[in-house]
């Protein structure tokens, strides 16, 4: 018996609507020459689903085959993970902006009590550095003299006796 040189591709069923057939989606992702940032290519196939045993989002093996009908050249061969897809429901306008609105307001919300927080953890970091400082300057301060009258520089005689004739003057 000879090797299989078929091709196997792994991708998602995108949509089962069609009777025994599946349109899988898969994805690679290859470098550009120039930029070198990495672009996702994605590529659909429609695949021969015998058992009609696919749903949407379900992740599956397919392999090359011969041409099944005009568009179907690959059969799934395994399911390897069953998948949920959202279903396309309308949603109303007004709802979704509420919700959006509502989430953007908790998200500002949260962010103001954060910034309250370290606004007040950094309050408190600067009360206890002043507090450390004020320690330190205790400790380092020369003792304060006990009273004021060594302070106080003394008067001469002179200085008294002009004082007396002032209030002479004042008086005639």
């Amino acid at each position: 018996m000879r090797e299989s040189t078929r091709q196997t591709r792994i991708g998602t069923v995108v949509s089962n609507k069609m009777d025994k057939t599946v349109v899988v989606q898969t994805e690679t992702q290859k470098q550009h020459p120039l930029y070198k940032k990495y672009i996702r290519r994605r590529k659909t196939f429609k695949a021969h689903d015998e058992a009609n045993e696919c749903n949407a989002g379900d992740r599956v093996k397919i392999m090359e085959t011969r041409p099944i009908s005009k568009d179907k050249r690959w059969r799934v061969v395994e399911i390897i993970e069953r998948g949920f897809v959202a279903t396309g429901e309308v949603i109303d306008p007004t709802e979704f902006f509420r919700k959006k609105k509502q989430k953007r307001d908790e998200k500002r919300a949260a962010m103001a009590a954060e910034a309250e927080k370290q606004q007040l953890e950094a309050q408190e970091e600067d009360i206890e550095d002043e507090e450390d400082l004020e320690a330190e300057d205790a400790a380092q301060a020369p003792a304060e003299p006990a009273s004021e009258e060594q302070d106080a520089p003394a008067t001469s005689d002179d200085e008294q006796a002009g004082d007396d004739d002032d209030s002479e003057r004042d008086q005639a």
